[in-house]
């Protein structure tokens, strides 16, 4: 029988070359890496004082380059009002003030990160759209545009969102008593901003219809587009009613602390203001809608004096959406707060314009409500130190508001009031 040494495989030549190789990977394997070279930050040399000097020249000096019409197309605003806010910026928002660093050459100026917020809410362009002009690069910009989103809010917020005092409910009640509505303060709609960015795990929650996701404003505004009253920040899937229950716009009327209005339709006294909506609203003593299939000459005329008075809020919506783009546009931002920044901070800015082109008397003569020859059929009284009505408890003021007998009479009322008070030329013209 063979022995096993005629069975052995074993070779000593292949094990040396083995070790041969481990020990020259061994040898060429370094214990202690070499650190890699650090990548470094690219710095551009922009200019920016040239900027800087390039849109003062253009705008702002003596003789500018262009004139008022231009400025105004562009910033969306007059000289004058644009000036305003960038001294109160500068004064008041560190971020703002010029500086100057150790080698002492001065920071961006207030006026070139003040246009670059204006260009990129007006044209809703990107960040470094404004590079080539402005001279700072696009982080820059951006971060820009989200803190003078934040001071417009903070600074002028309480002035130009404010709900309405007792002199500007005076105002809105002859405007629209003017227009053949006593009592009537506004108009009341919602909007639908794009999402773009919206997280995959929100989607559902806020596309509806189309299945882009959307945030909903929901907003009251007067004729002059004033808006008296804005909610943002509702999901897309909810309709108008779904908002109304959330929203604060009768908030002050069910604490008690809203000023007293009282007014006639039609010889009947009444005690609350009213906003005019489209039909998807309820029948409430605050709402008034249109008459979907009117029968009568009475009916058809209130249809159409309601349909078009109450197309101020969408005269607003369209206005706000041509005036700053970024809202007009779908939303490139992540986050959900600062995207509310925005919206509130171009809603703050389309009012301090209307404020501001109202004294030239271009949307109406505000002397037609101070000195009249007719005395107001209305009065409003403001309650002392918000100090709550003692008239019923919080669920009699809800219930009041939400009074489907008192809206029916109150809207037979105004049909009344508004044939009573109309041209009967004008009534054969329309009908005939």
């Amino acid at each position: 029988m063979a022995s096993s040494s005629h069975y052995h495989y074993h070779n000593d030549n292949e094990d040396d070359e083995l070790d041969k190789r481990a020990e020259e990977i061994y040898n060429s394997y370094d214990l202690i890496a070499e650190p890699k070279e650090t990548k470094k930050r690219i710095v551009r040399e922009r200019e920016r004082e040239e900027g800087n000097t390039l849109l003062w020249n253009d705008y702002f000096s003596e003789n500018p380059t262009y004139d008022r019409s231009l400025f105004r197309r562009r910033f969306r605003m007059n000289k004058g009002l644009f000036l305003r806010i960038v001294h109160r910026l500068s004064t008041e928002i560190p971020y703002f003030r010029q500086s100057q660093d150790a080698t002492g050459r001065s920071s961006l100026s207030p006026l070139q990160k003040c246009t670059a917020a204006i260009r990129q809410l007006a044209y809703g362009c990107a960040a470094d759209a404004v590079d080539e002009y402005m001279r700072f690069a696009e982080t820059t910009a951006r971060k820009c545009l989200h803190i003078f989103t934040a001071a417009i809010i903070t600074l002028f917020g309480d002035e130009y969102l404010r709900r309405p005092t007792p002199e500007d409910l005076a105002r809105l009640l002859h405007m629209g008593e003017e227009r053949g509505f006593p009592g009537m303060i506004g108009s009341i709609d919602c909007m639908h901003w794009e999402w773009k960015n919206c997280p995959t795990a929100w989607r559902g929650m806020y596309s509806r219809g189309t299945g882009k996701p959307t945030i909903v404003l929901e907003a009251v505004a007067s004729k002059d587009l004033w808006i008296w009253h804005a909610f943002f920040g509702a999901p897309g899937t909810m309709n108008d009613l779904n908002i109304l229950d959330r929203s604060p716009v009768f908030d002050d009327i069910i604490n008690g602390i809203a000023p007293e209005v009282n007014f006639y339709a039609n010889g009947n006294p009444y005690h609350l203001a009213y906003y005019l909506t489209d039909g998807i609203y309820p029948k409430w003593a605050t709402f008034i809608q249109s008459i979907r299939l009117p029968q009568s000459q009475k009916h058809s005329l209130f249809a159409q004096t309601q349909e078009s008075v109450r197309k101020d809020v969408e005269r607003a919506f369209g206005v706000l959406q041509a005036r700053f783009s970024v809202v007009k546009n779908p939303s490139n931002l992540w986050d959900k707060e600062k995207i509310g920044n925005i919206m509130r901070a171009c809603m703050i800015l389309h009012n301090m314009i209307v404020e501001d082109e109202r004294s030239s008397f271009t949307q109406y003569n505000r002397n037609e409500f101070q000195d009249t020859q007719e005395p107001d059929t209305f009065s409003v009284n403001m309650r002392s130190d918000n100090i709550p009505s003692n008239h019923g408890s919080t669920m009699d003021r809800r219930a009041s508001l939400r009074n489907r007998q008192v809206h029916e009479q109150f809207k037979n009322d105004l049909i009344e009031h508004i044939w009573a008070n109309l041209d009967i030329s004008q009534i054969t013209y329309n009908f005939k």
